[in-house]
């Protein structure tokens, strides 16, 4: 199944890597590919992790402080938030309705 990512999904994306980045190359390098790990692991995977509403399901990352926020339509799979987990939450909730 296809994975699409909204615009404000990709652009908290990018921000997250340019800050790890600028900590280390590695550690950025690391970011992305956790991240496109756990986007394979919810195209194939997508039932797995919890839902946070009726429809929206939440993926967190192993080692950075960031969740995926998704939803599963039959033809395919939406991010709509690459969130930091100490933010509040009612600013992705938003997104997704």
């Amino acid at each position: 199944m296809k994975v699409y990512l909204t615009l404000l999904s990709k652009k908290e994306y990018q921000e997250a890597v340019a800050y790890y980045d600028e900590q280390s190359r590695v550690v950025g390098d690391k970011f992305i590919a956790e991240v496109e790990e756990a986007i394979d692991l919810i195209r194939y995977y997508g039932l797995a992790w919890p839902k946070v509403t009726k429809n929206l399901r939440r993926y967190v990352l192993k080692r950075f402080p960031y969740m995926m926020l998704y939803k599963i339509y039959k033809d395919r799979i939406v991010i709509f938030a690459i969130a930091h987990q100490h933010r509040h939450p009612s600013y992705y909730l938003k997104r997704t309705s």
